[in-house]
């Protein structure tokens, strides 16, 4: 009889660009984008949903997604075909510049049709932040990338296309005081609020239109440490707006321009150049527009900060065990993971997992 190969559940050769018999496809970055994919797609096969974090009036709501609408196809169908690190051709006309990769294309094989880009934040529960406060009350840090920015102006620039679509853009952001240096804290933070307006504006105007744009399983430990919660995996999905919106939360500083309020800054900026030229230079507006900040990432949320709009049952207790891992890691693939991250660490370091 012979034995089953390394795998990873619902991705097996050529419904991936992943291979997973191979050692080099358990690396670094690499675990932490497949593992969700098939973890979706287990949670699919037991009829569980994902919490899907949008945007309802002014707050930040929980419903419920099943993976067959994350994803715009039954991730076990044989016509899917994840595509990782891959350009989505659907945002190229939004933007100058090259192309950026966004973690995960899904792609319908049988119609050659991009479905879906989503970005994909595997995330410890507790943080660092939270990891001694009551298991109530454990919440993750969700770290944004820059290239994550340039993706959701391009899902708001697609419900605005056309000569019309971008006019009717550019009234809803409305007309600044003339700002001659964009790039100058002193300039731009007595109008913070008139930029966070109009995107409010916008995002309103759209809230019937957001999509999902960002998959963030959680792993849950015991209180921080190299010990998997027996109740351990689940999935929260963000739609486009409920990521601006995080970043409204989070409030404005009178002094200075924290990383949200760039975010929102960048945001506008993004969608004001394609209102009026019909694309915007993301590289530009990023390098230009960092009010003395890094541009490593756009921003980091706490898990204090993240809890008060993910707080639910699925936070508190997970609903995929650990001891379902065995069925996503398939054919002995954990003795191919270097464990330089820390979930990949703690699979390595559980070896009962797979008695």
């Amino acid at each position: 009889m012979t034995s089953q190969a390394p795998g990873l559940f619902a991705q097996p050769l050529g419904r991936s660009s992943r291979d997973y018999t191979k050692e080099k496809s358990w690396g670094k970055n690499i675990f932490n984008s497949s593992f969700p994919v098939s973890l979706s797609a287990y949670m699919y096969s037991k009829d569980i949903n994902p919490v899907y974090l949008k945007v309802e009036g002014n707050e930040i709501i929980h419903d419920e997604i099943s993976v067959r609408s994350l994803f715009q196809i039954n991730p076990l169908s044989e016509n899917v075909y994840f595509n990782y690190e891959a350009g989505l051709s659907a945002f190229d006309k939004y933007y100058v510049g090259s192309r950026e990769k966004i973690d995960l294309v899904v792609i319908d094989k049988k119609n050659d049709q991009n479905l879906i880009g989503l970005e994909i934040k595997l995330t410890a529960l507790p943080d660092s932040t939270t990891k001694k406060l009551k298991e109530d009350r454990y919440g993750c840090e969700l770290v944004m990338r820059p290239p994550t920015i340039c993706f959701l102006a391009c899902t708001i620039c697609h419900s605005f296309q056309g000569k019309e679509g971008r006019q009717a853009l550019k009234d809803l952001l409305g007309d600044l005081p003339q700002i001659n240096h964009w790039e100058e804290i002193e300039s731009v933070l007595p109008y913070y609020e008139e930029i966070q307006g109009a995107i409010n504006r916008v995002s309103e105007f759209i809230q019937d239109r957001q999509v999902p744009l960002v998959v963030q399983p959680i792993w849950k430990t015991y209180g921080g440490k190299s010990i998997l919660s027996d109740d351990c995996l689940d999935i929260f999905a963000w739609s486009n707006l409920a990521i601006l919106r995080l970043c409204v939360l989070q409030g404005a500083e009178k002094n200075k321009i924290t990383r949200f309020m760039r975010t929102i800054i960048w945001i506008y900026r993004m969608l004001f150049e394609y209102s009026v030229y019909g694309q915007f230079d993301y590289k530009r507006i990023v390098r230009l527009h960092s009010y003395n900040i890094a541009n490593d990432k756009a921003f980091a949320a706490s898990g204090l900060q993240t809890w008060p709009v993910m707080k639910s049952p699925e936070l508190e207790k997970p609903r995929i065990s650990k001891w379902d891992i065995k069925n996503i890691i398939l054919g002995g693939g954990q003795d191919l993971l270097s464990p330089e991250r820390r979930f990949d660490a703690v699979i390595v370091n559980s070896p009962d997992l797979f008695e």
